[in-house]
């Protein structure tokens, strides 16, 4: 009976709340000529060679560490993962959310998506909390998802209903992390996932549900097969939803002023190229506008290679890169957004690939996910704040620093690519990173080295004047030899996970 009790009220609650956005045709018509008027007064046009002018902000190549944020209405129902308001849609699908869903919340038909809206109340959502633990992780920036694929906006917007000042917490979720994100000096960044809603919500279009009723169109919509019948390629999505999603991108640029703009997969089909153009155009004319120049994050082939930043989910690479990269992973190791029973990644395993990734050229931006309240988990906030401590004592071998002439040596072999986080080897103390800083190298030991060890990377010809340890006031013995710069460390460990030698 509380459950039959929940859903209806739940139900009331939405349908006083759901009016129909006003004018959108009118609002989309000029959002295209405000878009229009930026890009034509440059300096970026909206083509691949202008856009080539791309330079890789200052503050961003040094900052190498920022905090991602999944947090949505996903979280609310927390099974499975942020994927729940695609696979409650689709009968069979391997994570089994069609099933449990129908089984806690009734038929999609009477229980749909939109009807956990107003169960996200973020009723203990404490923003400042917030950015003080993500300053005292070592992070310096923070990314909240600006929309997920699931199309409720967390933020104010002129361009629809369905966003969380006027739903759900009533409150502009992603305004007020920002104010409180600058106001501990970090940097402020935002994601869309907008691009996938045009086939998210497909599978409720098959069978009896709330996903085709006209009335949440402005929702659900449009709800297109991804890919047709017998087609070997992904459906292309149509003009009004990419316009939609140029007009929703820009409007999160010009209210919220994000430093980075993150973009998931699914934009590289090939319809979307002239609106990531004309998109690009306008952020970086905007940054250039405000003296702040800003970067957008892609996947596999969206955007060439000089033109943007390079993003690999949940993966590294192996070698040293020329241009700046970035990994994004998550603590939760099923799940993007907050859900029950999830594993975590442990604070050593995540320090080691920050070490390893900096030594690349690269930056780990790394996930959490709040509950739907707005708390965060213990073991979330035990991992971040282990991270920050070990950051404390050596950190100026990661901030601001320039990979050296090689990323590293040792033996531990280090998977390339996407979706490989889960199958990469522990690294060991024989496993050394290097990054530099001015005339300074450093070397990191990827575990405590238990006996004198030799860097082969270091040889005669670079004289090296001192050795020091982070972290220890220790001396350190050092000799060049033949084979490289033979290094005696301590008897005491100098801290927690990796250690870090300061060579000049």
């Amino acid at each position: 009976m509380k459950q039959i009790v929940l859903i209806l009220f739940a139900a009331c609650a939405l349908s006083a709340q759901t009016p129909p956005t006003a004018n959108y045709d009118q609002k989309i018509d000029a959002a295209m000529k405000k878009i229009d008027a930026v890009v034509a007064k440059g300096p970026f046009q909206a083509n691949w060679t202008s856009l080539e002018k791309f330079q890789i902000p200052t503050w961003y190549a040094d900052a190498k560490f920022g905090i991602f944020i999944h947090w949505g209405v996903y979280s609310v129902p927390a099974f499975a993962n942020e994927w729940y308001p695609r696979n409650m849609y689709l009968a069979g699908d391997k994570s089994k959310a069609f099933q449990h869903h129908v089984a806690k919340y009734g038929p999609q038909s009477k229980f749909g998506y939109k009807d956990f809206i107003p169960m996200f109340k973020a009723e203990k959502y404490s923003p400042a909390d917030w950015a003080q633990l993500f300053k005292n992780s070592g992070a310096r920036f923070v990314m909240p998802v600006a929309e997920h694929h699931d199309g409720f906006q967390m933020y104010a917007s002129e361009l629809s209903d369905w966003n969380a000042t006027k739903m759900g917490p009533k409150r502009d979720l992603v305004g007020d992390l920002a104010k409180e994100v600058r106001k501990q000096g970090l940097h402020f960044t935002a994601s869309s996932h907008r691009a996938e809603h045009w086939f998210f919500m497909e599978g409720g279009r098959t069978f009896d549900s709330d996903v085709k009723d006209p009335k949440f169109e402005s929702f659900y919509g449009p709800a297109q097969p991804r890919r047709l019948p017998g087609a070997k390629a992904d459906n292309q999505p149509n003009e009004k939803h990419m316009k939609d999603w140029l007009a929703r991108t820009c409007e999160l640029v010009d209210n919220y002023k994000p430093e980075v703009v993150w973009f998931d997969w699914w934009i590289e089909e090939p319809a979307w190229v002239p609106y990531i153009q004309k998109f690009a155009a306008f952020y970086y004319n905007r940054g250039a506008e405000w003296g702040k120049p800003t970067a957008i994050n892609y996947k596999k082939n969206a955007f060439p290679e000089k033109t943007a930043v390079y993003d690999i989910e949940r993966g590294k690479l192996d070698q040293l890169r020329p241009y700046v990269w970035q990994t994004d992973t998550s603590i939760g190791l099923k799940s993007w957004s907050y859900i029950e029973g999830e594993t975590f990644r442990s604070a050593n395993s995540l320090v080691d690939d920050l070490i390893d990734i900096t030594s690349k050229n690269g930056l780990l931006l790394l996930n959490i996910g709040p509950r739907a309240d707005g708390t965060i988990p213990d073991e979330v906030r035990t991992t971040l704040l282990d991270i920050g401590k070990w950051l404390g004592v050596n950190g100026e071998a990661i901030y601001g620093t320039r990979p050296y002439k090689v990323f590293g040596e040792g033996p531990t072999k280090v998977l390339t690519g996407g979706f490989t986080d889960s199958k990469q080897k522990d690294f060991t103390a024989a496993d050394i990173r290097f990054t530099t800083k001015g005339n300074t190298l450093y070397a990191v030991a990827l575990d405590w080295p238990a006996a004198p060890f030799t860097i082969a990377s270091v040889d005669a010809s670079r004289k090296v004047s001192s050795v020091t340890l982070l972290g220890s006031k220790e001396k350190v013995a050092f000799q060049q030899t033949p084979q490289g710069l033979k290094v005696t460390l301590p008897a005491a460990k100098s801290g927690n996970y990796a250690h870090v030698v300061k060579i000049q």
